[in-house]
This record gives C-alpha cells, structure tokens and sequence, in this order.
C-alpha cells in the first residue's frame, strides 16, 4: 500500500464551547502517575493524550498499554510514537496485575501498541495478561482493545480462550479514509476479526455469572467522514456481530497528525447514538469525549442489568 502523505501543518481549529470542562482541583492525579511510574507500565492515557486522563486519573483508573511504548504502524490521527519496537517485558503481564490490585478496579481496559515485528503480533502477550488478571478473582471485568494482529486467527482464538470479558477492536473511521488515516490497516480486516472473535467464544464462564464475550469497536468524527458513512459502518458492525460502539470526536494531538475536518455538537452525537441502537447495538456510547475505554465501566453495568 503507498505511504500516506504527511498530513499538512496548518492552524488548530479553536475548540467549540461544549468541548471545555473543569479540571479536577488538586493533584488528583498525583498517585495513579507514581504508581504507573513505580511499576514501569505506559498508558494510552499518556501516550495518546487522551483529553479525559485529568478526570479517569483522578477517580484511579488507567487504560494500561502492553508491549512496549513505540508501535510499528503510522497512523496519522495517534500520536503513539513509532520507533523501533521496545523489547518484550515477560514480567509486565504481572505489574499490569498488581497495579490493577492496587488500585482496586472492578473493570480494566488494557491496549497495546501494534507489533507487526512479532511472529504472533503480540496475541501472546495478551494471553498472558489475562491469565494474570484472572488470579485477581473476585468481580473483576477484563476488557481488551486490541490491534488487528494482521488477522492471525490463532492469535485471536487463544485470546478469546483465555477469557476476557469484552474483546474491543476499534475500526477507527470509514473505509473511504483507510488510506489517509489507517495506511497499512484494513476496513474488512477489522470487521472480520471482530466477527472472528465473536463466532469462536463459546460459552466461557465469566466471574460475574454472564457468558459469552461481548465485541466492542470505535470510532472517531472529524476526520472528513459524512454521517451517512457513520452509520453505514454501524451497520457493518452489527452485521459481524459486535454488541457495544463507541463514538467521539478526533482532536489533532500534534502538528504532526491530521487536521480536524469538523467538530460535532453534542445533538449530533444523540442523534447517531440513537440511530445505532435502532440497530440493534446492546450498548451505544457516542459524545464529544467519548473514547473507546472512556466510563467502559459504567457501559458495561448497564449492558449486564
């Protein structure tokens, strides 16, 4: 696939006044950062500039990224470094653990960076991450957002078999800007790893008395999509079967990503929420700050009522 164009260096869009809001008072956040530091982990909170890390922080929770900081892909809406591949840490399964002890989460949303240099592309890992939260016991909901992991249907399979709650995927954006936003990334491949993950669970038995994995997948407006598109990919995403969408607005992390072609007002977002769950989406969760593990907990109590 050609390389993706830099995207061009122009003056930031002002933010609209409903994508401003307080910042929590006081150092809040202090204590999740000394315990990420402390145990060697990254976050996509950091990595990606996520706008609600002041406010997840503070209530301490973390979307913790495996795998290393630096990821083999270049997609031109993230600002994840991409560098040369950092080595494997076997003990990291285990920190993600006694960190997700420590700060006594009942839902963890765990990530990754892509490692296409990986014979298995890091499903492996993954594994390994779940078994280690699975000794946690007690309540606790183990949802992964996982790359694409090329397809391997190996990889997705022993992942599934290790039991996660929710197998989340995001398909990012519509298929007509794959090329400009995801180059080296595939529309139908998404799909089909989301369909994949959904047709081999079986009935695995969960900690909080459900079975059955629940699929989950994301997206971004802003990037030069056209509502209609929107939910023409909500349509695709119910026909492979995933259960939950997530729906929020893209902001330019550096000069370096692309532009944004358009802020979406807060009555948009209702208006796409609710015409995905005419579908027939178990959950919809769609907002200005809406980010794929952004309140995963709260979604996921109200799914399972």
């Amino acid at each position: 696939m050609p390389r993706a164009p830099n995207p061009p260096r122009e003056r930031r869009r002002s933010l609209p006044d409903w994508f401003k809001k307080p910042l929590p008072k006081g150092n809040v956040v202090g204590p999740v950062r000394a315990l990420v530091r402390e145990l060697g982990l990254n976050t996509v909170c950091e990595s990606a500039k996520c706008p609600n890390l002041n406010e997840c922080w503070s209530r301490r929770t973390a979307t913790f990224m495996v795998l290393g900081n630096n990821c083999t892909r270049r997609c031109f809406f993230c600002s994840v470094p991409k560098a040369k591949p950092d080595p494997i840490e076997p003990d990291e399964p285990r920190r993600v653990a006694k960190a997700v002890g420590r700060l006594g989460l009942r839902h963890v949303v765990v990530t990754s960076v892509d490692r296409d240099d990986l014979p298995d592309k890091g499903a492996g890992h993954f594994v390994q991450v779940v078994q280690e939260l699975r000794k946690l016991g007690g309540d606790l909901v183990i949802e992964l957002l996982t790359p694409d992991f090329r397809g391997c249907p190996e990889g997705i399979d022993a992942i599934v078999a290790a039991g996660p709650h929710i197998f989340n995927h995001n398909v990012e954006t519509v298929p007509r800007l794959y090329g400009r936003v995801r180059p080296g990334s595939s529309y139908e491949g998404s799909l089909k790893l989301l369909q994949r993950a959904k047709q081999t669970d079986g009935d695995v038995s969960r900690t909080d008395g459900a079975s059955g994995i629940l699929t989950k997948s994301g997206l971004m407006v802003g990037l030069g999509e056209t509502d209609g598109e929107i939910l023409r990919v909500f349509e695709d995403l119910r026909a492979h079967g995933v259960d939950i969408v997530t729906l929020g607005q893209y902001l330019r992390p550096s000069d370096r990503e692309l532009p944004v072609d358009r802020f979406v007002a807060p009555d948009q977002f209702d208006a796409l929420a609710d015409a995905g769950r005419a579908m027939g989406f178990a959950g919809v969760y769609a907002g200005p700050f809406v980010r794929s593990s952004y309140n995963a907990d709260a979604l996921y109590r109200l799914i399972r009522r």
